[in-house]
């Protein structure tokens, strides 16, 4: 990519250090004692009384689209029968006794700065990033809207229509996107997701049967941020105002939320483009080069590159992603392609999982040079593990018994290995962890808990925001 390149937008239609040694954690954790069913607007009031603020801690959610096959990443079985552990060898990690694949040589070099589950559990077995997102599944109040995302639930606790940037950028490409993976749900249009086209910039084919999906969904489903030309800030300004006065009648006696959902985003997103602030964000030709050139990759690839796998320079997302935090954004969704290996399973990694290596170390790397990472919490994920029989195609199929997660940042307990599988990683052995707890422990890192939070349903019932999910103390 040349980083000269601007990326277009188009609009159409600190950790917080208290005098008195109290952590905003602590405080939610000792407020919400033996309270049940607190909004977050409450928990905002009780911080406010007692002279806490708010936080800027973030997460990123990084989707490995398709399913990365455990055995062949996290969880080496060296000594399970052929049609098992494949071809790939174990390496050491600087953890004794840890080893991880091959392929993943700066991992393995900076072990000691993540958490590797091998346990992860409750995996429903459908081909998207929702559940990763959500921690529910596709059925969960589907006749309501379904669940929200994690970040549609931030944007709703914690996003002002004058943020100068988003609360929740979603920069997953591939599968995740048309499937629409992160979906507000039963909040409505009003919290969906800032969704950028990155096409032009990161190129992720689409398989033949997706590319009609995504054409259903219309152009509505990426965030339309362009500005016409003609209309500078004044106009802008004049025009939202009139639109709102003409609309106050329609509004009133709007149900499905449309109308409000469009003063919201017109409202951020004049904001957002007058500042300037989200869309430099964007525009990694305003990066220091010798910061691009670490994310790019300096091997040469070894494999062919699948027809919908990303491609190498696909660490820069993360770079983007780097800059959308400092811009203010809290959550933000990645993706990186491609993992649904159910042919050519050993030579798809060999291109793919380089990638992955890379871009994460580089990342951590990044924010930690900028005193970031203690505030941003990182997962890195997908939807199942693979079968840990090969097929007749050399590839690996859809597992959901169980599946690997790696954690790192936001202060989490790291340098340390959770749960276990049998001999062929086909099954949790020790310390299985469901997604909700996943997705509860990064509740957490924020200062949000999950089971005494709650948001409104379109009936004004209050729903948690997770409603099984528990915290992993290993890793707070």
């Amino acid at each position: 990519m040349d980083v000269k390149e601007r990326f277009v937008f188009k609009i159409t239609g600190e950790s917080v250090k208290h005098c008195d040694g109290v952590s905003r954690r602590d405080f939610l954790t000792a407020g919400a004692a033996g309270m049940v069913g607190l909004t977050f607007a409450d928990l905002l009031r009780l911080e406010a009384q007692a002279g806490i603020g708010s936080s800027n801690k973030a997460i990123v959610n990084i989707h490995l689209d398709g399913g990365p096959p455990q055995m062949d990443t996290i969880d080496m079985k060296p000594n399970a029968p052929a049609e098992t552990r494949g071809i790939f060898q174990p390496i050491s990690t600087n953890m004794p006794g840890f080893q991880i694949c091959e392929l993943m040589p700066q991992m393995a070099a900076h072990a000691d700065q993540f958490a590797f589950v091998r346990s992860m559990i409750g995996a429903e077995g459908r081909h998207d990033a929702f559940q990763c997102m959500s921690g529910f599944s596709t059925k969960d109040m589907q006749g309501f809207g379904g669940r929200p995302a994690m970040g549609c639930v931030l944007t709703k606790l914690i996003g002002k229509v004058t943020d100068p940037a988003p609360t929740y950028v979603d920069l997953m490409q591939g599968r995740p996107l048309v499937r629409n993976s992160a979906r507000p749900g039963f909040l409505g249009p009003s919290y969906k997701p800032f969704r950028p086209d990155l096409s032009d910039i990161f190129s992720r084919p689409l398989e033949k049967g997706m590319m009609g999906e995504l054409s259903r969904l219309g152009s509505n489903h990426t965030t339309s941020l362009s500005l016409n030309a003609e209309l500078n800030a004044d106009r802008l300004a004049n025009r939202n105002t009139l639109l709102a006065g003409l609309d106050k009648i329609r509004r009133e006696v709007d149900s499905s939320g449309m109308m409000d959902a469009m003063d919201r985003f017109s409202q951020q997103a004049t904001g957002i483009l007058l500042s300037g602030q989200f869309a430099d964000a964007l525009d990694l030709s305003k990066e220091d080069p010798k910061i691009v050139e670490q994310y790019k990759p300096k091997w040469s690839v070894s494999s062919q590159r699948f027809s919908t796998a990303d491609e190498p320079k696909a660490a820069l997302k993360l770079l983007m992603a780097r800059r959308l935090l400092e811009a203010g954004v809290r959550c933000i969704s990645v993706t990186i392609s491609d993992f649904d290996t159910h042919s050519d399973n050993f030579n798809r990694m060999k291109y793919t999982l380089p990638i992955v290596d890379h871009a994460i170390v580089t990342f951590m790397k990044d924010l930690q040079s900028r005193g970031m990472l203690d505030d941003v919490s990182i997962i890195l994920w997908g939807e199942f593990g693979r079968t840990p029989k090969i097929n007749a195609n050399a590839g690996r199929d859809h597992w959901p018994r169980v599946a690997p997660a790696i954690f790192a940042g936001g202060k989490m307990k790291v340098g340390q290995v959770i749960g276990s599988t049998d001999k062929l990683a086909g099954e949790a052995m020790s310390r299985p962890i469901h997604y909700q707890d996943a997705l509860y422990t990064l509740y957490h890192n924020l200062g949000i808990l999950a089971d005494r939070t709650t948001i409104e349903d379109p009936t004004g019932r209050p729903q948690y925001l997770l409603d099984r999910g528990k915290i992993i103390p290993e890793l707070v």
